[in-house]
């Protein structure tokens, strides 16, 4: 017993610097946030970016690392506490799917788009799922489970940039859009769900409209957000199997698989209320920390280095998630 309060105290010197640097950072974001009213990742990662010089200081990088890797997990698993399974069977059959469905053909179509302008495979699977699912949220997870590859913060962390950038423009835009072009409350709603990126955005867009709008775009998003650990553990499996017969069980996601598992808690109707809101705020901090820590480990340099083309892709590949879901609701598919 002595021996693991010892390794604890141990661990937690090492880890401390660098997670009082994170929670700093994190801290200033949701200041920033509650009084500028813009997302608190955005404001993590571009404060984080400042800070980059820390992260070559042997004090500080253990703990940036724990921030971007284990706690990241964490807020991902946790993430399951912000739907129930009533929600989702609530919506209907034909929402139930069309929802995969259109995951699926966006990351489908999403992949051959980044494959048509010349962009590595595992980049376009990135970009395609944070495009697909739910923005920032995603491209931390999935990257998670990708091989390494020299510029995978860097990378990561420009999607996220990028895919929070969009959901905010959409979050503007879209509700005027779909107005105009004369789709009812309820359409609006699945349209918003289906195509803005992240969920803050999604519940900004929906309730300017009406409350009917909003409750059905928070639920097509919650829905899109529980692809997620069905897609990370494919993918882990799939690019696994090029190495072995089956996954290890090193490799094998199982932050996905808690997801999952903390989802189907919530839906038991055990946990309270205030419990279950609890950690879906503890969820979405951890998510501020590993992005704040994502950005001290990324210069802003070596992100200008992507150039425009990258931006192009991922605005694309939003039009293409968006000429999807409008064509399904156009036709009366849902």
């Amino acid at each position: 017993m002595n021996s693991l309060l010892l390794n604890l105290q141990n661990r937690l010197s090492v880890l401390s610097p660098g997670l009082i640097v994170v929670g700093t950072i994190a801290a200033a974001a949701g200041f920033l946030s509650l009084h500028y009213k813009a997302p608190v990742m955005l404001f993590a990662l571009l404060i984080g970016i400042a800070f980059n010089f820390l992260s070559t200081d042997e004090r500080c990088a253990p703990g940036i690392e724990f921030s971007s890797k284990k706690i990241l997990r964490f807020g991902v698993a946790l993430l399951g506490f912000r739907v129930t399974i009533e929600q989702i069977s609530g919506l209907g059959t034909n929402t139930l799917l069309f929802v995969p469905i259109l995951v699926i053909l966006s990351i489908g179509t999403s992949v051959l788009i980044a494959k048509l302008m010349g962009r590595r495979y595992l980049f376009s699977l990135l970009t395609a799922c944070a495009v697909s699912i739910c923005g920032a949220a995603a491209a931390l997870a999935v990257a998670s489970v990708l091989p390494n590859w020299k510029e995978r913060h860097r990378d990561t962390l420009f999607i996220v940039v990028c895919v929070t950038a969009l959901s905010t423009i959409a979050m503007i835009a879209y509700p005027i859009l779909f107005s105009v072009a004369e789709f009812n409350d309820a359409e609006i709603g699945i349209l918003i769900g289906s195509t803005i990126h992240d969920v803050a955005q999604v519940v900004g867009a929906g309730y300017a409209v009406s409350n009917e709008t909003g409750d059905i775009a928070t639920f097509i998003k919650l829905l899109r957000i529980s692809m997620l650990p069905i897609i990370v553990i494919m993918i882990a499996v799939i690019l696994n199997r090029g190495e072995s017969k089956s996954i290890s069980p090193k490799a094998f996601p199982w932050f996905a698989l808690a997801f999952a598992v903390c989802l189907v808690v919530n839906s038991s109707g055990y946990i309270p209320a205030l419990l279950s809101q609890f950690l879906a705020n503890v969820s979405q901090w951890s998510l501020v920390f590993a992005i704040a820590g994502l950005g001290v480990t990324t210069s802003l340099k070596s992100m200008m280095e992507l150039g425009g083309r990258s931006i192009a892709l991922l605005v694309l590949q939003t039009l293409a998630l968006l000429v999807i879901a409008i064509l399904a609701v156009s036709t009366e598919f849902i």
